[in-house]
């Protein structure tokens, strides 16, 4: 009676897993190899099954996977001017297309909370770009910042209680800190040099984001609180836009050095910066993954 019971709750389990969608095995990302507007595609972690999601005309980018894998959030063009961006969100498969954002400023970068009920994401609609948090229907959009700086490119804590962004308010791009309610903003990084992107490690203790301190983009890792600010690419080319694989042994990134100057690959290496490897390998710009997540 026990190894039927133990049966059913594996095979429970594993339909639950199924129908989450992706578990820590795919990386989403922006890629320009269509027809030259960005569209949202999606990959096997080893570069393989290489899909479009979005095949539309418009621009679709900065693509963000739900905490439980079945949705992917994104920022596009597609319903405006070409010079106005809003946010939308789909199934991890591309289909039901929904708009949560309805504005005639530009909406960019969403960020889903850890608890999947609200969305982050940087937006122009106050005459300079602020940090903006609304619920993952698109409902109570409020803005979290509120300065004359411009604030961009939030990413959450794993725990849900802090939102990493990068802001110029001090004279140049640097990494900051708030807690999710928009108080307690701190700058982590301050260095003369441009910074900013930052992406949580899972565990909650470190941050990678992009720095030019080096006189091209790097991806540098810290701890949570500043410390430590080491870089782990260390590579001529242009590094950029970091996310870190479910269990934080490896990073995602966007990077030039295995082309052109101005094309982009995605590349994963090991959290210490160690066995880089190119994913995606085409003759466009391939940009902002993200890894999926394990339910």
């Amino acid at each position: 009676m026990k190894s039927l019971v133990v049966v059913a709750l594996f095979a429970a389990v594993l339909v639950f897993a199924v129908a989450c969608g992706d578990r820590g095995d795919s990386i989403v990302f922006a890629s320009t190899r269509g027809f030259g507007n960005f569209e949202i595609y999606v990959m096997n972690q080893d570069g393989s099954g290489q899909t479009n999601l979005t095949d539309d005309s418009a621009d679709d980018r900065f693509p963000s996977w739900s905490p439980d894998g079945t949705k992917i959030v994104f920022e596009s063009n597609r319903d405006g001017s070409i010079d106005t961006f809003d946010i939308y969100v789909m199934n991890a498969d591309g289909s039901n297309v929904t708009r949560l954002t309805d504005d005639p400023a530009n909406d960019f970068r969403p960020a889903w909370s850890p608890d999947g009920s609200q969305i982050a994401f940087d937006s122009d609609r106050d005459g300079n770009f602020e940090v903006y948090v609304m619920n993952a229907d698109g409902s109570g959009q409020t803005h979290l910042t509120g300065n004359s700086a411009f604030d961009g490119g939030p990413a959450w804590s794993p725990d849900g209680s802090q939102i990493a962004f990068e802001s110029d308010r001090d004279g140049n791009f640097e990494v900051y800190v708030m807690n999710a309610d928009g108080s307690g903003q701190t700058n982590l990084t301050n260095n003369p040099a441009v910074e900013g992107e930052p992406a949580w490690s899972p565990d909650g203790t470190q941050i990678a984001f992009d720095s030019l301190r080096d006189g091209d983009g790097e991806i540098y890792v810290m701890n949570a609180d500043g410390s430590e600010q080491t870089n782990v690419t260390n590579h001529p080319a242009n590094d950029r836009i970091a996310s870190w694989s479910p269990d934080g042994t490896k990073i995602a990134f966007g990077s030039t050095r295995d082309g052109s100057a101005n094309l982009l690959d995605i590349f994963t290496m090991d959290a210490d910066g160690s066995n880089v490897a190119n994913l995606s390998r085409h003759l466009a710009n391939d940009d902002g993954p993200d890894w999926s997540p394990v339910p």
